[in-house]
Order: structure tokens, then sequence, then C-alpha cells
């Protein structure tokens, strides 16, 4: 029997037994079906990996295209400042409207607007026909009492001289002296009443109480004048001020108010008399802060002798008042108002931080903020009603601190 290794040979190609086929197959063989499997599976890991980064990717961009974008805007720090500069009204040291102490008509007026006039004056004159014929009923009331005193204080005499003799009774005596009594009281009482009258006739005259300035008058030749001291509707004839020196009213803030003190110098600028600055003297306080507006009033009083200033006016106030500390300006339109209080919004990584603040002066378009914000803060403008803390954003568009308007 042949063995089994040899070869054998029949009319065609040469075949070789199984294990001299395996014994064929080498090692680079197994190796190159390796690499190519290799290969094919770095292939498709990368694709998937490629196609996961590009979802990855687009979520993300998806997810930042959703958040709201803002703009916003540093606060702009200022410097501490050692003036102030406030609103002021400027009145007349001395005005007063003048009224009449008499009813009657106007008979006739001396001076109109503008002219000036001297104490004592005559101003205008009125008629009051009625008040002539009381104070003529009254003296004529005068003169009766005076005859009847005169008789009693006759009658009196003679009484006491006969009861010296006893021609006359007592009682007779003590009716004597009462009657005269009587009627000295009512010539007393006659005397007062023409007195009185005699005053309302004189008022009849108006007079200038002080030098100054007619800038009003309200009447004219027949018109119908009541009292000042009557129940109805009063007629002021005249307005009159003093111009000569003026007092200038002006509302200090409650922040300020411990800086002001009587005796500091104020410079007024008014918008007439431009480049120009009027000096005056803080002369009194009202050492009281006014519930309603938080403000203290003082008076500076500038002297005003050529009457270059006009009462009435709107000054600006110039006061060197030190201020404590610098503050921050913000655009008007990043404020939030809520029920809490006043807020802004303030971007930190991100994310929207609804911050509270304290606001000093308002200058319009911007405002002062004295408490709650850094300098670095990132703040919304004008945000949204609905936004709140937390709450993620985008920045589109950020403002530097100088940039503010």
């Amino acid at each position: 029997m042949p063995q089994t290794d040899e070869i054998k040979q029949i009319g065609g190609p040469t075949l070789l037994p199984n294990n001299a086929a395996a014994a064929k197959r080498s090692p680079k063989h197994w190796l190159g079906l390796t690499i190519a499997v290799v290969v094919v599976a770095g292939l498709l890991a990368s694709g998937i990996w490629s196609r996961v980064r590009a979802r990855t990717a687009l979520n993300a961009e998806t997810a930042q295209a959703a958040l709201p974008a803002v703009s916003v805007v540093s606060p702009k720090q200022t410097a501490p400042a050692d003036e102030i500069i406030l609103p002021g009204n400027v009145q007349p040291f001395i005005t007063s409207p003048i009224y009449a102490r008499t009813n009657g008509y106007l008979k006739k007026w001396y001076f109109d607007i503008g002219a000036h006039v001297k104490q004592g004056q005559l101003l205008a004159v009125i008629e009051t026909p009625e008040v002539d014929q009381q104070l003529q009923q009254a003296r004529s009331n005068l003169l009766t009492a005076q005859a009847n005193l005169e008789l009693a204080s006759i009658t009196k005499a003679r009484y006491q001289r006969l009861l010296k003799s006893n021609a006359v009774a007592q009682q007779d005596v003590d009716n004597a002296v009462g009657t005269y009594n009587a009627n000295k009281a009512i010539v007393e009482a006659d005397k007062a009443a023409v007195e009185q009258y005699s005053a309302l006739v004189s008022f009849e005259k108006i007079y200038a109480p002080f030098d100054g300035v007619i800038t009003a008058r309200n009447t004219d030749i027949g018109d119908l004048i009541n009292s000042g001291s009557a129940s109805g509707a009063r007629t002021d004839l005249f307005h009159i001020s003093q111009p000569g020196k003026l007092r200038v009213y002006v509302n200090v803030p409650e922040e300020y108010s411990q800086g002001v003190k009587v005796g500091m110098t104020a410079d007024l600028s008014l918008a007439e008399f431009s480049g120009r600055e009027f000096q005056g003297k803080l002369v009194r306080t009202a050492d009281d802060i006014n519930l309603t507006t938080r403000t203290l009033l003082i008076e500076i009083d500038v002297d005003n002798p050529t009457g270059t200033l006009l009462t009435g006016s709107y000054a600006e106030v110039h006061l060197a008042v030190p201020t404590q500390a610098s503050a921050l300006l913000l655009p008007v339109n990043t404020l939030l108002f809520r029920s809490e209080g006043l807020r802004v919004g303030v971007v930190r990584d991100g994310k929207v931080a609804l911050t509270s603040v304290t606001p000093g002066h308002d200058f319009g378009n911007q405002i002062e903020i004295v408490a709650g914000l850094k300098p670095e803060d990132q703040v919304i403008v004008n945000p949204p009603d609905s936004i709140i803390s937390g709450q993620a954003v985008q920045i589109v568009q950020a403002t530097l601190p100088g940039d503010i308007k």
C-alpha cells in the first residue's frame, strides 16, 4: 500500500495534501488580512465619529441660536465732584399785593406796571360815598352826645349844690350823677365811631408801603372795589415788589444737605446772561427735610442794585458742596421697574442676574447709580419685561463705558 505523503501525478496538475496547503499560508497573509480588517473598522469608526461631531456641533449651534440675544453696556464711572448745580427760583426780597381796606369805586390810579415808586407815594383813590355819610352821621351823633353830656354836667353840679342846703333829696342827686356818667360813656363811644369812620375814609387813598416796582395793576377807573377784610371776593389793586435785593430759593437733595452751611457763597448763571455769573450768599436754611421731595430748602440773597436780574427768573445755582464718592452712570433704558424695587439685568457667565440698584440724580437720558453696580458689570440695554434671573442669553453687542451718550 503506497504512503500518504507520496506525490501522485494523475494526468493533470499536481495536488498537495491538506496539511501542505495550510503550510503554504504564511504569516504575511494573516497580517494583511488583519490590516484590512483594521482599515475597514477605522473607516467605519471615522465616519461614525464625524457624523457624531457634526450632529453635536449642529445641536450646539441650534441651542446657541435659540438663546435670547441682548445688547449690553458697561457703567460709566464719574469722578467725585466739588460742585453741584441745582435749579433756583429768583424772587424779590419783599413782594406784596395791595388791597383796599374800604368798599367803593376806583376814582383814579396814578402808576402802572413797571413804575418805580417810593414809600408813601399815592397809588390810587377810591370813592366811598357811603363811608363819607357814615362819618358825617357819627360826627353828628358825637355832637349830640357832647351836648347831652354838658347838660348832664350842669344838672349834676346844680343838684350837688342844692343837696348842701337840703333843698333836694339824695335820690335826685344820684339820678343826676348817673345821667352824667351815662352821657359821658355815650360821648366816648361816639368818639370811637368817628375815629373808625375817619380811618375808613383815610383808606380811600392807597399808598405805597415800601420802595419798589409796580409789577401788576388789576383794576381800572370805575371798578367796584371790595375791601380786603370783607368776606366776598377781594380785589388786589396792585402788586409791588422790591428788586434791589433778591431771594433765590433752592431745593438741595438730602444727600448734600449736610454739606450746605450758612455763609457759603453761590454763583448764579442765567440763560439770558451767557457766560456771566452773579454771586450770592447762603443766608438761611429750613433745617428740615421735605417729606415729599426729600430736599432741604435754602435761601440765597443776591444784591441787585441796578435791577439787572428780573424777579421770577430761572437760575442755575452752583454750590461748592464736595461729594463723598464717585458714582456710575447708566442709560435710563437699562432700568427695570419691578414690584420689589428698581432692578437692572447684569450678564454673568452667560446668564442674567437681576441686581437691585440705588438711583441718584436723574439727568434725563442717563441716571446716576450710587449703589448696587460695579464698573466692570455688563448691563443689558432695553431688557424685556419677561426676563428672569438665571436665564441664559447671548451678547450680540457690547458698548464701552465711554460710548454712553
